[in-house]
């Protein structure tokens, strides 16, 4: 198989153009192919373009753990700029269907930027989805009980699940501890991404990223 890498931020992932060889890729080959030391190493596989009635082009997003991503910000940079470097669009905006809904790409004459329209956010228990019990609403500042902890939280989607959770500071040490047991907590019944947030002022955040499927990883474009 041929792979390209690329990598937004520091978050890599692999693509895999299927027009050759369209390959299903097993839960195990996914792990085996995407792990760090007896792999190639990623944050995911994007196995695309694929035929849509949708958009333009279809992609799939597969999770180091073997799982499948509806949505991910960073891997769409990345495809649109894959797609651009085969020369399989121009630098007029394109469409791109995903398990989270048609985004719409752009990637500047010069390859320099590149932009994902990835949709509206929403916080609504519903659309996350969060399990709330009988009262459906927005997530707003809630509160989340861990093994050892308990943090106030707000969960978000835009078109891939998210807990978001506002701290003083927060530290690589921080995600790791607890992005697992977030990452797979009761509240979220497919699982959740993790952003631990700390306001620097009005221009400027710092996040640390727990990732559903991946760990912890370097940068999120969701």
């Amino acid at each position: 198989m041929i792979f390209e890498k690329y990598h937004a931020l520091g978050n890599d992932y692999l693509v895999y153009n299927p027009s050759s060889t369209n390959h299903e890729f097993s839960c195990e080959e996914t792990v085996r192919i995407c792990h760090r030391n007896f792999g190639l190493g990623s944050d995911g596989i994007l196995v695309g373009p694929l035929p849509s009635d949708k958009a333009e082009f279809g992609l799939r997003i597969l999770n180091p753990d073997g799982s499948e991503a509806e949505k991910s910000g960073n891997g769409l940079r990345i495809f649109a700029r894959y797609l651009r470097d085969s020369e399989l669009v121009s630098d007029q905006p394109f469409t791109v269907d995903t398990l989270g809904g048609v985004v719409t790409c752009e990637v500047a004459a010069n390859k320099s930027i590149i932009s994902v329209e990835m949709g509206k956010v929403s916080f609504h228990s519903d659309d996350i989805p969060i399990s709330v019990g009988d009262t459906p609403r927005e997530v707003l500042n809630e509160k989340i009980e861990l093994s050892d902890i308990s943090f106030n939280y707000y969960g978000a989607t835009i078109g891939n699940p998210h807990c978001v959770i506002p701290l003083d500071e927060v530290t690589e040490s921080t995600a790791k501890k607890y992005g697992t047991e977030l990452e797979n907590h009761p509240n979220f019944p497919n699982r959740t991404n993790v952003q631990f947030l700390q306001v620097i002022n009005r221009n400027r955040i710092r996040i640390e990223i727990w990732e559903r499927g991946a760990g912890y990883t370097l940068a999120s474009g969701s």
